[in-house]
């Protein structure tokens, strides 16, 4: 019976069950993908679940939610919409400048209030603090950018960001739609719009705003849509602004404290105004140590009465803390901003190495203030030395040594253009008012302003390393003077300014000299400045071009550096002077008398049977002509280039550098030479005379083509046949020691031998051996029946 009833009851339940189950309906495929936590990231839940998230200091989450609810809500226009698009998708590539912008709209609120206070100071009586505070909620991932400036009425939150007044925003967008590629940045000029660089990190931004004028409002956006409500809490600013970010996941980062240093510092550091960040440091403390109960009495009365009678000492132990506090981040102030005359040397020094972390002082500076077309201050400096990997083909092609600013607040330093390839040693700051920005303030456009700046910038370089000490010159030449030389190449419009600063070893004395000083000791009459081009002083100074020129007295340049010829190729001429290369066709060596032609006249006349046995018959392909020289005095002869072809230094160079027969330089290769002599030089003379009776015989041969190889390797070139070369030294040789030319090579004693015994070890093994006859054994039979 009891289990009849037990059964019974479970099939009643199951009943009501059932019935239950009929009244209530069904849920719809879509609500319960809506309810589900694997369903749309826009459900209900999620929007709730966002609403919790938004947090205001003084509302919890349901006057939060009534705020909204009682909010007026605003649209934005359909082309801001599209603008906002383009903001965060395609305008910033780095997502950080974000704070940049906003202390910037934070200091140029603070810039108005303090204009309206010079005529009016009752501005300030609202809160007379003029600062930018940062603040970091980690916990919430929420970012506070708080200024006390002028801040904006309900009118102007929906005005100022609500839409983009007067800023030719349909034009821009249509120009967008047309051009759908990289060029996009160029178009991007015209609007000031770095507000809205927070949605590149925020999926909901708040402003808090109080003006003097209005009561204290609550602007908020997603990007999609904004309402402005009047903020319930009353005036909690006094005045100014608070930008409220809340961050999206990826954006995570910007809410910790090394990041924010690292931004402020970079971006904002020399603002007017004090920018102070919530920052906590960890510090020990000593703290007491709490003692247990009190200790039982003690046996005598008497000891008790002493341990009563001290003081009791408390014990302490060290512990860390965290402590918060307002950090300011901006302690540098713009020196650049101040008048040069007010700066001490001592203020350059440490401004320098605060910015470059450069632990030596500067070589040079220069601190100026342009005007005219652009405005802008700028202070330079020279590094003493140059870096260690100034010279590295791996280092980073942009040298981020010249920073541009705009009211103080860092743009870029990545600009290639604003200082020449050449000067990218000079380190320095450029801040100017004039400098039309796009939307990100990233890339300057391509502006004739930048391009005016870059000149000023330059000559005033230039005007710093030649105000260098003479005594510091030679040690900044040694570090940064190739940089100079390769500006004569690339910038013609400064080629003379640079010669001017150019230094060269000189036959004068072991100290490098310029170009004046040169020319301050040319000779009366002389009409070139000479140069010889060598891998060494030393190679200069024996080459055989030089011989007649330091013999007369005149100055010769050495140059030693690879790149030294080629940067005097590019100077036509110094001050009136042009340049010779004196190994090279077309010396002149002092004044051109008649009695110096009559004499080259009589040389010539007496040796052309040798010049035309060279040309025609011993040199023959090998020369473009055979002249008698004016520039030996104790060499036989040289191999001198024409003007237009490479010299023995040059052709080395371009060697070393792997240029193939493929390439267009080729045929310089393969160019012809002159070949001079030296009338005076007695090896000439035996081989004139030597050719006058008989220029058929090898000797004479010989003696020309070892003579031409020879200058070939005196004047810097290659021989192309070293083989031949050596077999015709090995055949004069033989005749100035009195050895037969057919005389040949004894062979050693030992290799004598060792071929006899080789050849009789052949022959024995050729002879045949005779074969012995073999006695064949006793039979074993018999000795088997013996036994």
């Amino acid at each position: 019976m009891c289990r009849f009833s037990f059964l019974l009851a479970i099939c009643l339940m199951a009943a009501v069950g059932m019935c239950r189950a009929e009244e209530t309906p069904a849920p719809t495929a879509e609500e319960s993908l809506g309810k589900s936590h694997q369903g749309s990231a826009t459900d209900d839940e999620v929007v709730a679940r966002d609403e919790e998230r938004i947090k205001l200091d003084g509302l919890n989450v349901a006057q939060v939610k009534e705020l909204r609810d009682q909010s007026e809500k605003h649209a934005f226009e359909a082309e801001v919409g599209r603008m906002m698009k383009l903001i965060i998708n395609s305008l910033y590539r780095n997502k950080e400048i974000f704070l940049r912008e906003l202390i910037s709209n934070s200091s140029d609120a603070l810039d108005k209030i303090r204009f309206l206070s010079l005529t009016e100071k009752s501005q300030l009586d609202s809160n007379p603090e003029t600062t930018i505070r940062i603040k970091a909620d980690k916990e919430n991932h929420v970012l506070h950018i708080t200024d006390t400036g002028i801040g904006m009425t309900k009118k102007d939150l929906v005005n100022n960001l609500g839409t983009i007044a007067k800023s030719g925003t349909s034009e821009f967008v249509a120009k967008m739609g047309e051009n759908q590629d990289a060029s996009q940045s160029d178009l991007i000029g015209q609007f000031g719009v770095g507000f809205y660089s927070a949605f590149l990190v925020a999926d909901t931004v708040i402003v808090t705003s109080k003006n003097n004028d209005d009561e204290q409002y609550i602007w908020e956006s997603n990007a999609g849509e904004f309402s402005v409500s009047k903020d319930p809490r009353g005036n909690t600013l006094g005045r100014g602004t608070c930008v409220s970010l809340y961050l999206k996941e990826e954006a995570y980062d910007f809410v910790e404290q090394d990041t924010l240093k690292t931004l402020i510092t970079k971006y904002s550091q020399f603002i007017n105004f004090p920018i102070y960040l919530w920052t906590s440091t960890t510090i020990e403390v000593e703290e007491a140590i709490e003692e247990d109960d009190e200790a039982p009495a003690t046996e005598s009365d008497d000891e008790g009465s002493v341990a009563e009678s001290k003081e009791s000492e408390p014990k302490t132990e060290k512990v860390e803390k965290t402590v918060w506090d307002w950090e300011k981040m901006n302690a540098s102030k713009p020196l650049w901003t101040r008048s040069p005359k007010d700066v001490s040397k001592e203020e350059y020094t440490e401004f320098y190495k605060s910015f470059t972390k450069d632990k030596e002082a500067p070589g040079a500076q220069m601190h100026f203030v342009a005007e005219g077309e652009v405005s802008f201050r700028s202070v330079l400096f020279i590094p003493k030395d140059a870096p260690k990997d100034y010279d590295s083909s791996s280092r980073d092609p942009v040298s981020h040594n010249i920073k541009l600013y705009v009211r103080r607040v860092f743009i870029t330093d990545e600009l290639t253009d604003l200082m020449p390839k050449y000067l990218e040693f000079i380190r320095g700051i450029v801040d100017s008012d004039d400098l039309p920005l796009n939307v990100s303030r990233e890339n300057l456009q391509q502006h004739k302003l930048l391009k005016v700046i870059r000149k000023k910038l330059v000559r005033k370089a230039l005007d710093m390393i030649k105000k260098i000490p003479a005594d510091q010159f030679i040690h900044f030449f040694k570090q940064f003077g190739q940089s100079l030389k390769v500006g004569i190449i690339d910038d013609h419009s400064n080629r003379t300014r640079l010669a001017k600063l150019l230094r060269f070893h000189s036959s004068n004395g072991s100290d490098m000299v310029s170009l004046t000083d040169y020319q301050e000791r040319m000779q009366e009459k002389q009409e070139y400045i000479y140069f010889m081009a060598a891998a060494s002083v030393e190679e200069a100074k024996t080459s055989p071009f030089v011989e007649q020129l330091l013999k007369k007295g005149f100055e010769v340049l050495y140059l030693i550096d690879p790149i030294d010829e080629y940067t005097l190729q590019q100077v036509a001429e110094f001050d009136g002077k042009k340049f010779q290369n004196v190994a090279k066709d077309g010396l002149v060596i002092g004044e051109n008398s008649d009695n110096k032609k009559q004499r080259v006249e009589a040389l010539t006349t007496q040796f052309k049977p040798l010049v035309t046995f060279l040309e025609k018959t011993a040199l023959k392909d090998q020369v473009e002509k055979v002249v008698v020289s004016q520039r030996l005095h104790g060499s036989p002869c040289a191999l001198v280039a024409n003007q237009w072809g490479w010299s023995g230094n040059m052709d080395r160079i371009m060697r070393a550098q792997g240029v193939h027969r493929q390439t267009r330089e080729s045929h310089m290769f393969e160019q012809k030479k002159i070949f001079e002599i030296n009338p005076y030089h007695p090896l000439i003379k035996t081989l004139l005379t030597n050719v006058e009776e008989d220029a058929t015989s090898t000797r004479t041969q010989d003696l020309a083509v070892v003579l031409y190889e020879t200058a070939v390797l005196r004047s810097g070139f290659t021989v192309p046949d070293t083989v031949s070369f050596a077999s015709r030294i090995e055949r004069m040789l033989r005749v100035s020691a009195g050895v037969a030319e057919d005389a040949q090579v004894e062979e050693p004693v030992d290799d004598v031998e060792d071929e006899v015994e080789e050849e009789e070890e052949v022959a024995a093994e050729e002879e045949p051996v005779e074969e012995e006859p073999v006695e064949e054994p006793e039979a074993e039979t018999e000795s088997k029946d013996e036994l």
